[in-house]
């Protein structure tokens, strides 16, 4: 890893993903990073607020002044203003957990969730993190919504990753993955059982306006025992009228206004396929 930025940005990242903290010997092994470098950008970190050390001499951790400034830009945006109150009503109809990622360049994000379950097993991952295309819902939708080259695309970029890391039902190779993508195409909604959590499935939908290249995704995702692959077939026209509904509202959000992402750009290049 080369570069002050890159490396700067590497140890923000690589501390998101440990809540717990790295000690300095972990991070510079991890980013191959001399400790005596990483030990000056953690410095550097430390001074600005991003990073502070559990005790002395012990593990860095992220401050929540990331956090801080990520949710006033979804704030400012609008987003969540305008999704919070459709992802609410849905979570109420299905009593699961629903939630929104939206799409910026080649990532998919998740934003927004509102949550059904009022008893008995919760589903309820954190907010903020990236949706492996190849296993989960999130990406199976917005997959569905772009041409099989795109779709492949998305998919070689971000890796498939190691099959213990998912469900025990997660396509292991590009031609699995694209299997799922054409039945998903062919019936307008992903729907995965077991493939990005053991015990989870989930069903999503793309958010879109007139066959445009998605804006972001709806998903709904439950526990197997409960979410069974009957109640997600009855609750897919409630999903993919809240993504309609999402969509029609998307032009109050300047974060959805703004230019379309490098893939959307090579979506509108190619043919769009009906749902």
């Amino acid at each position: 890893m080369n570069g002050v930025l890159e490396r700067t940005l590497g140890i923000l990242e690589l501390l998101a993903q440990h809540g717990h903290g790295l000690e300095l010997a972990a991070i510079a092994d991890q980013l191959n990073i001399p400790r005596s470098g990483a030990h000056r950008l953690l410095t550097d970190l430390v001074r600005c607020g991003y990073v502070r050390q559990a005790r002395d001499h012990g593990d860095y951790v992220l401050t929540t002044k990331l956090v801080a400034m990520g949710l006033s830009y979804l704030s400012n945006t609008g987003i969540v203003d305008i999704a919070q109150p459709l992802l609410d009503r849905l979570a109420e109809v299905s009593g699961e957990l629903v939630r929104l990622s939206v799409i910026d360049g080649d990532r998919l994000t998740w934003v927004a969730r509102a949550q059904g379950a009022r008893q008995g097993l919760r589903y309820d991952p954190d907010m903020g993190s990236d949706a492996r295309l190849s296993c989960s819902a999130s990406g199976h939708a917005w997959m569905l919504a772009l041409p099989d080259e795109a779709a492949l695309a998305l998919v070689a970029q971000q890796g498939i990753g190691q099959s213990s890391e998912y469900g025990p039902n997660a396509p292991a190779t590009l031609q699995a993955v694209m299997d799922c993508v054409h039945e998903a195409r062919a019936q307008g909604y992903s729907l995965t059982q077991e493939t990005f959590t053991a015990g989870l499935n989930a069903m999503g939908a793309p958010v879109r306006l007139n066959g445009q290249p998605p804006l972001g995704v709806i998903t709904i995702a439950g526990p197997t025992v409960r979410f069974t692959e009957e109640k997600m077939r009855a609750l897919a026209p409630e999903l993919l009228s809240t993504a309609a509904q999402l969509a029609a509202a998307s032009g109050a959000s300047p974060f959805f206004n703004k230019r379309l992402p490098a893939v959307g750009r090579q979506a509108l290049a190619q043919p769009i396929y009906a749902l």
